[in-house]
């Protein structure tokens, strides 16, 4: 009973804090609420404060019900609306912003133990373990951020993902942030692959990279500069690997890009062999530029700058971070002005490493950032006057209650923002916007010599993304893209390449297609070799995903040739997932964007028997309590081979198949799982499991 009076009084004046200390009432909200106490300090006797760094450790509760209802402050006690609850360490973090009396935070969510990361899904983002809580900072409108993130998402490049929320800390009430993800290599951010520190050779070395254009806070060290056309050297730092992890060979490799970029650019080199276009990602420095650009964001290309390179990939840019200065608003109460809706910022005071200008002075990705500009300022699309303005309109109705205890907890003082000018500056956002837009039309420059590029009728046939494994061979060993050529053209692939980063494949120089030819991209030569039968045309870096991935083939310049979004579930064949079988175009001429065209096949991949396509070979029952089925719809003139295995890859049973239906009884064999291949002449044309009951 003494517990339960401690604990209700305990709770009570906790309450009492968060209502009184800074005469802030916060006991609920639409918002979802986070609690944060760090750890006693045993000095003081009270929590600890939290420094620039290190970080130091307390706990987060994360309520949020999950059915999108209100959120209270009594629901920490209900596991059932806890998002969170756990042990995290926190510190302050940003620039600029650190100067204002509501500080921006950084947080990693760690198991009990204090010390081991803990990869957690917070409010419905993927699981990671390092956050930041973003203050808004600067930014009376409370959207700008928001806004530019939820655009560069909606362009189709990854954005951290963010959420409002309101937070308290130590029972001190806060105010809205929003919850985002940290810039970080993982497979559901920035997606590249680990590289070691013994990756220093050809292929490993080449990734993956993320490098920013930044300023030197937090102890970070600079990496290089680049000179720009303000006269100033622009700063670069290592991002991933960090300062204290990347090598000396690593580090020279992926310094040598931007400046064999500078060379490429000025003067431009558009070869699609050895200019910019061989070593960039056009589309997403087109993306990146249009961001930067529409914001007018002063610090876009010198500070909170990004990009990325995969393993065997181009330089990418991305992805946008720090976009409170922008769409007409800056540091103001420092005396700067420089966001305005009339000029390019890569040309007015801030301007970045030399490449940037270059490339919007180049005709060729001049013409490709003026044709992706006028696609999403289109009616209904991402930049769009009205669809903008529609999703400002619902942040501030969503922010409407909140933005009532910001202003509360953080009143005007004199020349500083404050969101008690929110309605104003909401309508001057979007005047500006309009403006920015008419500008940006009449001065962005001509897209006609590349609004109707012809692409080639190349078509993504065959997917093997979770292969079974088989004796001596892993499933990613055995993974393959079927590409073909639906054309009696010979097409030339030179520059053609894999965009969307998971897996890396650019085609060589003068590398050709022949007419009707289907080509085979791998994940490991030899194997594949070995146990298809064949060559495969190239090999591509990294895996292919077992759950969902977009394979996109672009030629040199971006442009879109193909692409495939496949998925392991309903209405994707779901047998193509680890159960042997791979995803098959069922008509090369049908539409491959639509499951229903594609089937779960086991045909055999030779390529001196093409014609065998439509072939299907059918085990069957399966599971089965002792006698197997096989059936096969064409003619043979050899005895098909049937060779049964254990899970250990022992071989249990080799039967010729003379006729196209024979009965197999395995009543004899232990339950359990096992494998089969049949062969024809030599050359395996299906393989799947069996299931003996």
């Amino acid at each position: 009973m003494k517990n339960k009076s401690f604990l209700l009084l305990f709770f009570f004046l906790f309450l009492c804090q968060v209502s009184f200390a800074q005469q802030t009432i916060l006991n609920d909200s639409n918002l979802p609420i986070m609690v944060i106490s760090t750890d006693i300090d045993p000095d003081t006797n009270a929590p600890t404060d939290i420094p620039d760094e290190p970080k130091v450790l307390g706990s987060m509760q994360l309520i949020y019900r999950p059915d999108g209802s209100r959120n209270y402050l009594t629901d920490s006690t209900n596991e059932s609306f806890l998002n969170y609850k756990g042990r995290i360490g926190i510190e302050l973090r940003g620039s600029s912003s650190q100067a204002l009396d509501k500080k921006p935070y950084g947080f990693t969510t760690l198991l009990q133990d204090g010390v081991s990361n803990n990869n957690v899904s917070l409010l419905g983002m993927p699981s990671e373990n390092d956050w930041v809580l973003n203050s808004l900072a600067y930014d009376p409108s409370m959207v700008r951020d928001y806004l530019s993130y939820t655009l560069a998402s909606n362009m189709g490049n990854y954005a951290p993902r963010l959420q409002y929320i309101e937070v308290i800390v130590n029972g001190d009430y806060k105010g809205v942030y929003f919850l985002t993800e940290k810039v970080k290599r993982d497979s559901d951010r920035v997606n590249l692959k680990k590289i070691a520190d013994d990756d220093n050779d050809f292929p490993d070395i080449t990734g993956g990279y993320i490098i920013k254009a930044d300023k030197t806070t937090g102890g970070d060290e600079i990496a290089w500069t680049m000179p720009n056309y303000g006269g100033w050297d622009t700063n670069f730092l290592h991002h991933y690997p960090k300062t204290e992890d990347i090598t000396s060979a690593q580090a020279n490799y992926i310094e040598t890009i931007f400046y064999d970029l500078a060379d490429q650019t000025n003067p431009a080199n558009t070869s699609i062999i050895d200019g910019y276009p061989s070593m960039i990602d056009i589309p997403s420095f087109v993306d990146y530029m249009l961001m930067a650009e529409f914001a007018s964001n002063p610090d876009a290309y010198q500070f909170s700058t990004y990009f990325h390179k995969d393993r065997g990939g181009k330089l990418r840019a991305g992805p946008i971070w720090d976009y409170n200065l922008s769409f007409g608003n800056d540091l103001f109460v420092f005396g700067f002005d420089r966001s305005f809706y009339d000029v390019w910022q890569f040309d007015f005071e801030n301007r970045g490493a030399k490449f940037w200008r270059d490339l919007f002075q180049d005709e060729t990705f001049n013409c490709y950032l003026a044709k992706r500009w006028f696609e999403l300022t289109g009616a209904n699309q991402t930049l769009n006057y009205l669809t903008i303005s529609n999703l400002v309109d619902g942040y501030v109705a969503l922010l409407s209650e909140s933005q009532a205890r910001e202003l509360q907890r953080w009143p005007p003082q004199e020349g500083w923002p404050t969101v008690a000018d929110q309605a104003e500056n909401i309508i001057e956002m979007k005047q500006w916007i309009q403006e920015r837009i008419n500008w940006m039309n009449t001065n962005i420059g001509s897209s006609s010599n590349c609004m109707d590029v012809p692409v080639p009728d190349l078509v993504i046939s065959k997917i093997h993304y979770n292969p079974l494994e088989d004796v001596g061979y892993s499933s990613k060993e055995l993974e393959f893209i079927e590409i073909t050529n639906n054309s009696n053209q010979v097409v030339d692939l030179t520059g053609y390449y894999i965009r969307e980063l998971g897996i890396s494949y650019q085609f060589a120089a003068n590398a050709t297609a022949a007419g009707n030819q289907k080509i085979y991209l791998c994940s490991d030569a030899t194997v594949f070799e070995a146990y298809y039968g064949f060559a495969p045309f190239g090999v591509f870096t990294r895996d292919l995903s077992n759950n969902s991935y977009t394979i996109m083939l672009s030629d040199a310049l971006g442009n879109t040739i193909d692409q495939v979004t496949y998925m392991d579930s309903d209405p994707w064949p779901e047998q193509a997932d680890g159960e042997g079988p791979y995803l098959q175009l069922v008509d090369i001429s049908s539409d491959n964007s639509l499951a229903s065209n594609w089937i779960a096949s086991s045909q055999s991949l030779s390529i001196e028997d093409i014609a065998t396509a439509q072939r299907q070979i059918i085990v069957y029952p399966n599971p089965t309590k002792g006698l197997i089925t096989i059936e096969f719809d064409f003619s043979n003139t050899e005895a098909l081979e049937f060779s049964i295995y254990n899970s250990m890859g022992q071989s249990v049973g080799d039967f010729l198949v003379h006729s196209s239906n024979l009965e197999i009884n395995l009543s004899h064999l232990p339950s359990g799982f096992y494998y089969y291949n049949i062969k024809n002449k030599g050359v395996v044309i299906s393989r799947d499991k069996i299931i003996k009951n």
